[in-house]
């Protein structure tokens, strides 16, 4: 994150007010000028120039810079684009209908230059009860711990929500019904509003449904989800089983997409029944196959009855279901679940032969 703010030009206040609300939705502090004139000593080193109209129909005798924005009430003029001429502008923006793009350049110099590193993982239950919550945040949880930073967020409204799997329902922070998003949003305005869940190595940051309420759209999950990756988060989505405009916002932008599948037969045709609906969305699909097997089938057995590539499998751990009633969510070091998570996250970074269809 820059240690320079943003500077604001305008001399219309109406104008002003709405740059200023723009820029603190997206977390973003700014310096302020009346005009070209006062904005001298700040013009060359700020990230990021906005003016409204009334400040750039002045003379500009500054010297021309990248990262310089004309802000306009309703559709730009003739008189506009000569006025963004004269002061170097790259982007003519008219506010509301462009609001979104211009909390964008607002967010990008919160965040920084986008990292490649950040992967959206999509972990989805091949039958009822397979244990995708679970996998989820434990895969969240390892990320976090990684040091790569991780954000466990749930796409699923019949799920109980993520908050009391994590034990952390009272824990204080925005829910999805709180979270007022549209678009493009920054990870670190994002990250400080978001509840943590904290434990005795770190702390997980979430989004989960309420107990009441309604859910996010399209538009609010993709906005979560690619400032996570933009800052090199791990995203961790816990999907509901049903399809959805919501679920499918997810399965696009995901690199990879779990479907965790319990070693019985019954499970098998589920879960196909679940990837058909998955495979045209999706552009990298694995198997996470939890045992034991009744029928003593091995895990490679249950991914090629489903027809998806074998990314990790997983035995029972007799204490995990009772520590969860507990509200202690808590990965054992060598555990089944532990293991499965890393490998869950390795082939995310594509690091597992043949973890892509």
């Amino acid at each position: 994150m820059t240690a320079e703010h943003p500077l604001v030009v305008a001399g219309d206040d109406v104008l002003l007010d709405e740059i200023l609300r723009v820029a603190a939705a997206a977390g973003c502090e700014v310096e302020r000028a009346p005009d070209l004139d006062a904005a001298r000593g700040r013009w060359a080193r700020a990230p990021l120039v906005v003016l409204d109209e009334e400040a750039a129909s002045a003379p500009n005798r500054l010297l021309r810079r990248n990262k310089v924005l004309l802000v306009c009430k309703g559709a730009p003029t003739p008189v506009t684009w000569e006025r963004a001429v004269n002061t170097g502008s790259e982007k003519v923006l008219s506010l509301p209908d462009e609001e979104s793009d211009l909390i964008g350049e607002f967010a990008d110099v919160v965040d920084g230059p986008p990292r490649d590193d950040g992967v959206v993982i999509g972990i989805i239950g091949g039958r009822g009860g397979a244990g995708a919550s679970v996998l989820s945040a434990a895969v969240a949880y390892r990320a976090e711990k990684s040091g790569t930073g991780g954000l466990l967020v749930d796409c699923d409204p019949l799920g109980g929500g993520v908050d009391v799997l994590l034990a952390a329902e009272r824990d204080r922070g925005p829910r999805w019904p709180e979270l007022e998003l549209g678009g493009r949003v920054s990870m670190a305005a994002l990250s400080e509003a978001l509840p943590r869940k904290k434990y005795a190595t770190g702390s997980l940051s979430f989004v989960s449904y309420g107990r009441e309420g309604r859910g996010p759209g399209p538009d609010a999950i993709e906005g979560v989800l690619c400032a996570g990756r933009r800052a090199g988060r791990t995203v961790v989505c816990d999907l509901p089983r049903y399809f959805g405009a919501e679920t499918s916002a997810v399965i696009g932008l995901a690199d990879l997409v779990v479907v965790v599948v319990p070693a019985e037969l019954r499970a098998c045709a589920a879960a196909k029944q679940v990837l058909a609906r998955i495979e045209p969305h999706a552009s990298r699909i694995g198997v996470a196959v939890r045992g034991p097997s009744p029928a003593g089938l091995i895990p490679q057995e249950i991914a090629d009855a489903v027809g998806v590539p074998l990314i990790t499998s997983m035995g029972r751990e007799r204490s995990l279901a009772a520590a969860l009633d507990r509200g202690e969510f808590v990965l054992r070091h060598r555990g089944h679940l532990a293991i499965a998570a890393g490998e869950v996250l390795a082939a995310a970074r594509g690091r597992l032969a043949g973890a892509s269809r």
